[in-house]
């Protein structure tokens, strides 16, 4: 493995564990959001003008439903399985898409769920569990000893 693959593999199984728990805290973020929008609609501004406008009160049970899938499937993540980046990844793509179209109602926190999202999605994408077996420690070359870690 090439140094620049090696350091690029660093960042994203360091990512991973930072991307669960980034995708624990928007579905906790997105479920307090869709409970204000269904609790308290008057809460949130329309802006003028805008191409898509949809009632608060749907935008909220979304937000609801969405939270709380993405912050299990920000859980599940903490197990390393596959099917946990694939959820995460498919969780974080519904959650950057919802608000997208959530910019009008409240636009800094839509665009800073948007901006969390797509570093979810990079870090899921990118990294590559080692297997089992190049587990051990074995000599780099410069002849030193270096461990892997691996997330289970």
């Amino acid at each position: 493995m090439t140094r620049d693959t090696s350091s690029r593999q660093l960042w994203a199984a360091s990512g991973v564990i930072f991307a669960a728990v980034v995708l624990l805290m928007m579905g906790l973020w997105q479920l307090v959001m869709g409970i204000v929008a269904v609790v308290r609609g008057s809460f949130f501004v329309v802006t003028q003008n805008y191409l898509y406008t949809f009632s608060t009160t749907g935008w909220g049970i979304l937000h609801i439903i969405l939270g709380a899938l993405a912050a299990l499937a920000g859980l599940a993540l903490f197990t390393g399985a596959t099917w946990a980046r694939a959820v995460g990844i498919f969780f974080a793509v519904l959650s950057a898409t919802a608000n997208f179209f959530f910019i009008p109602y409240y636009p800094f926190w839509s665009l800073l769920e948007i901006a969390m999202a797509v570093f979810v999605i990079w870090a899921l994408a990118v990294w590559r569990p080692r297997p089992e077996s190049s587990m051990r420690s074995a000599p780099d070359d410069t002849g030193e000893l270096h461990g892997t870690a691996r997330m289970r």
